[in-house]
């Protein structure tokens, strides 16, 4: 497995906050605090990965701002916006039963009960209801991640989700 291949991205470094070298970070972790929990992050800046070391950090708003230990003052931190967060995969602790990480099923393809092929999972958008797959095939449908009531079936190790949903919506 590459070294990519082992990253799971957690966020995005969106701006500056005060003067000390606090970054504001768009947060995909749940909760979104959790980000601030990691004692390095992984942060992809003009192409290459480099570890920094996590100093502090809180919520904030309807964001988390991150202090690392590199980054002592505004200048340096405004060098990172925009920059990627990732984590390494052995970092995270073994989902739940029942339970996935979004990395893990984007790709999978997705099909109806009946085998019709919807296309393959691109990414999960969060609605505050339920999250929400992004399935792209011969067009983009949103499909709710609802267990039991949309999503029927799920087979990591097949590389399938079974979904009862109406091709033609």
């Amino acid at each position: 497995m590459s070294a990519e291949r082992e990253r799971l991205v957690v966020g995005r470094i969106s701006g500056v906050y005060g003067v000390k070298g606090f970054v504001r970070v768009f947060s995909d972790t749940e909760p979104r605090e959790a980000i601030a929990g990691f004692p390095r992050l992984w942060v992809e800046r003009a192409g290459a990965w480099e570890l920094l070391e996590v100093e502090d950090g809180r919520a904030h708003g309807h964001g988390v701002v991150l202090k690392f230990r590199e980054t002592a003052d505004r200048e340096a931190a405004h060098a990172l916006i925009g920059c990627t967060l990732a984590v390494e995969r052995v970092w995270l602790p073994p989902p739940e039963e029942g339970a996935f990480y979004w990395a893990d099923l984007q790709g999978l393809k997705v099909e109806t009960m009946d085998g019709t092929e919807l296309g393959t999972i691109q990414g999960f958008m969060q609605t505050g209801a339920n999250d929400v797959m992004v399935v792209k095939g011969d067009r983009e449908r949103l499909v709710p991640w609802v267990r039991g009531r949309y999503v029927m079936d799920v087979d990591l190790e097949g590389g399938l989700v079974r979904v009862d949903w109406d091709p033609d919506f």
